[in-house]
């Protein structure tokens, strides 16, 4: 059987132990799927696997807001950020909500009957541009923001995961196309979808002796602290890098303007010269545009999965610190 996995070999979830095990019985639990391989690409790291889990459990799953909007939200996110796999999984889940009709909209490109949904995709979409329409007003209440921007900065992070590591299909054959496929994956998770979460569960798979300041969008909820403590963990993959590296993707991040790069990379650094530069660039930038020949040239002997997964998950996070920095601090506070 083909693997869904592009560049790594990660440990089958039944061998896991440990802090990934208990990641993977959280998922089963609170997410409906008890092995998704979205978070299986980063089990190579586990001190990545549970904050990016925690963020998404405490902002998609039980933080403030409806489950709709916020599934709305996460596929305007993977819309922008052109992630198939994310964008048929979120299509999947707008079905467990029970929006079966709304979920066949959107997967038609047609804009959402309700005007508060149609402006919550938006807003979704419009979050890849730093500063952007993106950043305010909410189309939701202001009391439902930790929900609403830590689950679109959560998919901000997972989307260039998934695009780096893990190929396009969401199901075996495409089967997701199908729209009797879509509706009856769907209600296999109503159940788990609709059901209340206890906020703050996640944060016991956390290490958190002193995980960073909470962000003020948070507004104290646990949402903050799962944000605080995977851009901790995602911003050590700069030890990968040189320093001259390092001040090249920052500079470079500081100027993006939330758009897509041209086919011609010409303007990238060049993969035999700098191919870590290149590797993070491209994950924060347009991972569905790393190749083989990106990642061979930058591996060595001592570059193993969980460096490789590192890597991407510091430009995957230098994208999402671009977009969560150029908040208002007016929204920021909401």
């Amino acid at each position: 059987m083909p693997t869904p996995f592009r560049y790594t070999q990660p440990q089958p979830p039944k061998a896991a132990t440990g802090r990934v095990a208990e990641v993977y019985a959280q998922l089963s639990r609170d997410f409906g799927i008890a092995e998704p391989v979205t978070f299986v690409a980063l089990s190579s790291a586990p001190e990545l696997l549970a904050p990016a889990w925690a963020l998404m459990r405490e902002s998609l799953i039980a933080g403030p807001g409806s489950r709709t909007g916020k599934e709305l939200a996460a596929l305007g996110v993977s819309l922008a950020n052109r992630c198939p796999f994310c964008v048929d999984a979120h299509t999947l889940l707008l079905h467990a909500t029970g929006d079966h009709a709304l979920a066949e909209r959107v997967v038609r490109g047609e804009r959402p009957e309700n005007e508060d949904h149609a402006r919550v995709l938006e807003w979704g979409r419009h979050t890849r541009v730093p500063g952007g329409r993106g950043a305010g007003p909410y189309p939701f209440p202001r009391e439902d923001a930790p929900g609403y921007l830590g689950t679109a900065f959560a998919f901000h992070f997972i989307n260039r995961i998934v695009s780096a590591l893990l190929t396009e299909n969401l199901l075996p054959g495409n089967a997701q196309r199908l729209r009797a496929v879509r509706s009856l994956a769907g209600r296999t998770l109503s159940r788990t979808v609709r059901r209340p979460a206890r906020p703050g569960a996640s944060l016991a798979l956390l290490d958190l002796p002193d995980p960073g300041e909470a962000p003020a969008w948070a507004d104290g909820t646990p949402v903050g602290l799962a944000y605080a403590a995977l851009l901790r963990a995602a911003m050590t993959g700069a030890g990968l890098l040189g320093t001259d590296d390092q001040d090249l993707v920052e500079e470079v991040l500081l100027d993006w303007d939330g758009s897509h790069p041209p086919l011609d990379l010409r303007t990238f650094p060049d993969r035999r010269e700098r191919p870590g530069a290149r590797l993070v660039l491209l994950a924060a930038l347009a991972p569905y545009r790393i190749t083989d020949e990106d990642v061979a040239a930058w591996r060595r002997p001592e570059h193993t999965d969980r460096c490789l997964v590192h890597l991407v998950a510091y430009g995957a996070f230098l994208a999402v610190d671009r977009i969560e920095s150029a908040l208002p601090r007016s929204v920021a506070r909401a």
